[in-house]
């Protein structure tokens, strides 16, 4: 077997999934979030959006200078690498390989077969289920357990054995989940300008959040800071993309543009559709079928499980090659197995097995916590301050917590080292990704509470098994 990667990949593939790994099921629901946090306040909502994707946008800058510099096997790691040095940069790909890369994996084919069996249902209302749609048998149910781990294997087998085909199905998800997002934004405002009740100035004149807006604000900000995450991921195919220091740049800035302009056109889309009270209690889907009508509106649901496909199949590509990020360097366990690459498919198999084993630990995880509520009646700390469901956390969002803690000292070693770059680019730039980064991770711990504790138990766990297997040798 060889130990190095083909450059198999382009631009355009490597725009798509930064595009297609952020835009998954969020965005059609982080819609109505933001409107119920900011009260209906429309003008409210999208300055919420713009500061989410402008702090986005800023780390993508910071580690867009990073990739014209460095460029080895896998980005994010690479960076920490040369810019704090190889202990840390082993700590990071050791927590995106066992748990950040397969945590979202295994949610987004839970979502997958969700909306699968939300649009199969919808349109055959008597199709049979074991647990009826009605009490939540496309959420729990054996049929969604089962497609769940379906999609789960066919994404690994995608991304193990054919990563070519595995990036042209990025492409085509991606194009295909912008179709209703974009028709959405131009039919919608468009109906909403020419109907007689001008739906979209009613909903832009309406809703006034009482009081202060900063707290509002804050809290429609970090319900968007979730559906801008995801983009660093694409990092992951550096050592295969071609011309790796000029593209992939140009993929994390231009990708990134493109998710801001289609988030925000999208919600104000969706406001000449139905009012805002509409939305905030019923969300976008009413809108769709206010405007499509009933069958269009219903595609709704296909276009959301393709989408969550596509997130899927670009988490599932970082999945892959986790575990050769670390033994192309001679770290973690067995790294003469896992950084042997397959002649035939140039994959790094025995990565992708590990990576789909991480994937299922942690769909089982998320499955009989998050969904079945397992051991939800379980209190730990009764009577006090930390009263709380011990080991209970929201696997598809806590893992934020971390990854935009460990940017930072990525950010503060960059502008101590990276002398010969201009002030913008070694201080102005990285000050503000350090600014953006500490507030996601205030996002994640006003937001989840107590949670935060029995996550982040777990994490030293995981943290401490990759201590015990990390190379003592190098330095």
């Amino acid at each position: 077997m060889e130990t190095k990667l083909e450059k198999k990949f382009g631009l355009f593939t490597a725009i798509c999934m930064v595009v297609g790994i952020v835009i998954g099921s969020g965005v059609f629901f982080k819609a109505q979030t933001v409107l119920q946090k900011t009260e209906g306040n429309m003008p409210l909502g999208i300055l919420a959006w713009i500061i989410g994707g402008t702090i986005m946008i800023i780390c993508i800058l910071a580690f867009a200078a990073m990739a014209q510099r460095y460029e080895k096997v896998n980005g994010i790691v690479d960076y920490a690498e040369a810019t704090v040095g190889k202990k840390y940069g082993y700590y990071i790909g050791w927590f995106l390989t066992t748990t950040y890369y397969p945590t979202l994996t295994s949610v987004l084919s839970w979502l997958s077969a969700r909306y699968t069996l939300v649009f199969i249902t919808s349109c055959w209302p008597d199709f049979p289920l074991i647990i009826p749609a009605s009490e939540g048998g496309c959420i729990i149910g054996p049929e969604c357990l089962a497609l769940m781990l379906f999609y789960l294997v066919c994404a690994y087998v995608v991304n193990a054995l054919s990563p070519k085909l595995a990036g042209k199905l990025q492409t085509s998800t991606t194009v295909i989940k912008l179709i209703p997002l974009f028709l959405m934004a131009v039919v919608g405002v468009i109906v909403g300008l020419v109907s007689p009740a001008h739906m979209l100035q009613s909903n832009f004149a309406t809703g006034a959040v009482s009081g202060n807006v900063g707290a509002p604000l804050l809290a429609a900000v970090c319900a968007t800071s979730f559906a801008y995450e995801g983009w660093i991921i694409a990092t992951s195919i550096n050592a295969e993309l071609k011309d790796a220091k000029r593209n992939l740049p140009k993929a994390l800035i231009i990708g990134g543009i493109i998710i801001i302009v289609t988030y925000i056109s999208y919600y104000v889309g969706v406001a000449g559709g139905a009012t805002v009270d509409v939305l905030m209690n019923d969300g976008a889907t009413t809108a769709f079928t206010n405007i499509f009508g009933g069958v269009l509106g219903n595609i709704l649901n296909l276009f959301i499980a393709i989408s969550c496909i596509g997130t899927m199949n670009g988490l599932m590509l970082g999945c892959c090659r986790g575990m050769y990020s670390l033994a192309a360097r001679n770290e973690g366990p067995k790294p003469e197995l896992f950084r042997q690459i397959d002649k035939v498919s140039n994959m790094p198999t025995n990565s992708a097995i590990i990576g789909l084993l991480f994937c299922a630990v942690w769909g089982t995880y998320f499955y009989l916590s998050n969904l079945a509520g397992t051991w939800s009646g379980a209190v730990a700390f009764e009577g006090t301050a930390l009263e709380s469901v011990p080991f209970l956390f929201d696997s598809s969002e806590l893992p934020i917590i971390t990854i935009y803690a460990m940017y930072l000292p990525i950010f503060i070693q960059w502008m101590r080292k990276a002398t010969d770059e201009t002030v913008m680019r070694r201080f102005v730039i990285p000050a503000l990704a350090i600014i953006g980064s500490l507030f996601m991770v205030y996002a994640c711990i006003v937001g989840h509470g107590l949670a935060n504790l029995w996550y982040l138990i777990v994490f030293a766990v995981i943290m401490f098994i990759g201590y015990l297997f990390r190379n003592k040798d190098l330095k």
